[in-house]
């Protein structure tokens, strides 16, 4: 381990060095769906890796009553040839999960994108989303505004020798169907190792979906993070359903 903590801080003090520090991957986002109840959603982030070069597809089955992922359900796929295309990668992932997509039936439940708020988008807060849960005129529900706070928490054993200090967040709904509401979703206690080694987070967006009387909101969170050649983004979902 203390190997490998010296060769990445070796490794990026070259990089920052030498200038190539510039070059990092950020996962492009697609949802899945949700299951027709709403108690299960799924998304797929795919990209070509920063320093191998080497095309990955991840998909995520989340149960969105405890936002807790569906035990054993992750599906991750890196195909170690830099020649490969994000085609084969992205096939590859989705046969691992034809199954729960089967069982699911996650194409014929795709939710709604109430709002998406990408790094390529400039004008928009990174911290605030403030959306409508479906798109309609005149709108017959009220907004949801979502915050998001930026916390320091000690690094993992990995990420000391690159960083003192990394960061974690917490997620509140300050307004819900237009009405002032305090209401916690998500806080850091510490930083998960699958987070790599993070710098900051960003609002990246909201899919709803409603059946049976029960709206079920994901807030998509864009984890940015140290990469071998620049900052990495990733993305995650925090789930919560309003009966």
């Amino acid at each position: 381990m203390l190997i490998l903590r010296y060769a990445l801080a070796t490794l990026f003090a070259v990089l920052a060095a030498t200038g190539s520090l510039q070059a990092g991957t950020f996962a492009e986002f697609r949802p899945l769906g949700f299951s027709a109840d709403g108690k299960v959603f799924a998304f797929e982030e795919f990209g070509i890796q920063d320093g191998s070069g080497f095309p990955f597809a991840n998909r995520f089955f989340i149960d969105t009553a405890n936002d807790s992922f569906l035990p054993g359900a992750t599906i991750r796929v890196v195909i170690e040839d830099e020649t490969a295309g994000l085609a084969a990668a992205r096939s590859q992932a989705a046969e691992q999960s034809a199954a729960l997509e089967d069982q699911y039936d996650f194409s014929g439940n795709p939710g709604i994108i109430a709002a998406f708020n990408p790094l390529s988008e400039r004008d928009a807060a990174a911290h605030l989303l403030r959306y409508e849960p479906f798109s309609m005129v005149p709108q017959p529900l009220g907004p949801t505004t979502a915050r998001l706070i930026e916390k320091p928490l000690a690094p993992s054993d990995l990420c000391a020798a690159v960083t003192p200090e990394a960061v974690g967040f917490r997620l509140d709904l300050s307004e819900h169907n237009g009405q002032s509401v305090s209401i916690q979703l998500h806080d850091d206690k510490s930083v998960p190792k699958s987070r790599g080694c993070p710098t900051a987070y960003r609002l990246g967006g909201a899919v709803t979906h409603y059946a049976d009387g029960v709206w079920t909101h994901v807030i998509l969170v864009l984890i940015r993070s140290f990469g071998f050649e620049g900052e990495d983004g990733r993305w995650i979902a925090v789930t919560r359903r309003f009966e």
